[in-house]
């Protein structure tokens, strides 16, 4: 998507050779009219799929995933849990995953009322790498009984195995924009 590359040029930052820095405008100050078109794109993309349910973690693909929401009709949004919380008991579904960002390993945490066997979920988030936390995503989606009819990620990093884990898979990714690589700070991107 031309928009989002233009924006992780003019906005991003490459951190050493695997870190791309997107705060300005995606994951900690949200450049609304960017995300809005960015889920408009997502659901072009799998609107003929019917997906029921848009799923996400806290807390950086919320906003995307409530924007591709919208755009297919005002789907719920369900977002995955990363802490324990007084409010969240009773059944519910849950996955340990390791944090490429943070290098630490977290519970992500549903309640089973959110995801129904019937649902047909779409998977939103800000980034994929080595694919930790949309395999913790799928893995709610099984408990649940659900189906996942794809992932729609806005930065796919694409040097790093996710993306290919999960198309060897047959899973239907849709990248926004897909990293080739990071070189002396510059942002390269992936061709067609």
């Amino acid at each position: 998507m031309k928009a989002l590359e233009e924006a992780i040029v003019e906005w991003g930052e490459g951190i050493g050779t695997d870190i791309v820095k997107v705060d300005r405008f995606l994951n900690h100050r949200i450049d609304t009219a960017l995300v809005t078109e960015m889920g408009q794109e997502i659901a072009g993309h799998f609107r003929d799929d019917a997906p029921s349910v848009i799923l996400t973690v806290e807390a950086s693909g919320i906003a995307l995933a409530v924007t591709a929401a919208q755009a297919l009709g005002m789907l719920p949004v369900v977002f995955a849990k990363k802490h324990a919380a007084s409010t969240l008991r009773g059944e519910m579904y849950a996955e340990t995953i390791r944090s490429f960002t943070r290098d630490i390993t977290y519970d992500m945490r549903c309640a089973s009322y959110c995801i129904m066997p019937h649902d047909r979920v779409l998977i939103v988030d800000d980034f994929l790498a080595d694919g930790e936390a949309t395999r913790g995503m799928l893995s709610l989606v099984r408990q649940a009984g659900a189906s996942c009819v794809g992932v729609a990620v806005a930065i796919e990093k694409a040097f790093q195995k996710g993306g290919r884990t999960l198309r060897d898979k047959g899973i239907r990714v849709l990248s926004l924009a897909a990293i080739r690589e990071i070189r002396d700070g510059k942002i390269l991107f992936q061709e067609g």
